[in-house]
């Protein structure tokens, strides 16, 4: 009898929920393509599965709750899973069957944050709401300020080369009609079969005649005219003086007769 008290109350310790010790593990879930380690410890609790609800931000956890309740402790990484507002934590919320089971929030760090859970005997799904996932943000470190690009001042603009103009040639002078050569000579000189050569010139009343200077044919007429001027003036004064020779002689018979 006593035998078989023992092995009772043997049994009733074993599957008692009072001596059922807190079970650590880890569980795997899938983001994007990206896994990611969950770790927990669970006290009549098993987790099946874990995954993630990206349109309504959540995890989904499928458990299997045998104790009376059930105690889950569930640690999420902030660059997996994290509930903030303007960098301020916000409360996870937590559904479990459609019901909100006793939650605690019994640790939390710069890099992750722990959740105590109480779930009822028969729990079948539990959800975990919160508001981003794959995020890197990390409470109590302030964002860093972004760097204002040094604006470079601009180079000023080349400006345009001014192309040089070469002087343009003077044109050339066009030959006289009548043929003759453009070569001009200085004063004093006369151009004569293409070079030029000291004018040949006479004095005055003189003019170049077969290489000789001759007096001009205007010179001999004014020296005639002087000529024949000179002659009917003597031959005038000539006469007059006879005349006054011959009315003084005529003057003098006359005071001769009359005396």
């Amino acid at each position: 009898m006593i035998r078989k008290l023992g092995l009772a109350l043997l049994a009733l310790a074993l599957f008692s929920p009072a001596y059922v010790h807190a079970a650590p593990g880890t569980i795997s879930v899938d983001l994007e393509g990206t896994s990611f380690d969950v770790n927990y410890d669970a006290d009549g609790v098993e987790i099946l599965s874990a995954v993630t609800d990206l349109d309504f931000i959540s995890l989904l956890l499928e458990v299997e709750v045998t104790g009376s309740p059930g105690t889950l402790e569930i640690t999420l990484d902030r660059i997996f899973f994290d509930s903030t507002f303007e960098g301020v934590d916000e409360t996870f919320i937590v559904i479990a069957d459609g019901d909100e089971p006793d939650v605690e929030e019994i640790e939390t760090t710069p890099q992750s944050r722990t959740l105590r859970i109480e779930l009822p005997i028969g729990t079948e799904d539990v959800e975990i709401i919160g508001t981003a996932f794959g995020t890197k943000t990390v409470i109590e470190e302030p964002p860093e300020e972004p760097e204002t690009p040094i604006e470079e001042p601009e180079e000023p603009p080349e400006e345009p080369e001014i192309p040089t103009e070469e002087p343009e040639e003077p044109p050339e002078e066009p030959e006289t009609p009548t043929g003759e050569p453009k070569t001009k000579c200085g004063p004093g000189t006369v151009l004569k079969d293409g070079v030029c050569v000291l004018e040949e010139k006479c004095g005055p009343g003189t003019i170049l005649q077969d290489g000789e200077c001759v007096a001009s044919p205007s010179t001999k007429s004014d020296v005639s005219i002087s000529k024949d001027f000179i002659v009917g003036g003597g031959a005038a004064l000539v006469i007059a003086f006879i005349i006054i020779i011959i009315l003084a002689a005529i003057s003098r018979a006359s005071r001769t007769k009359n005396n």
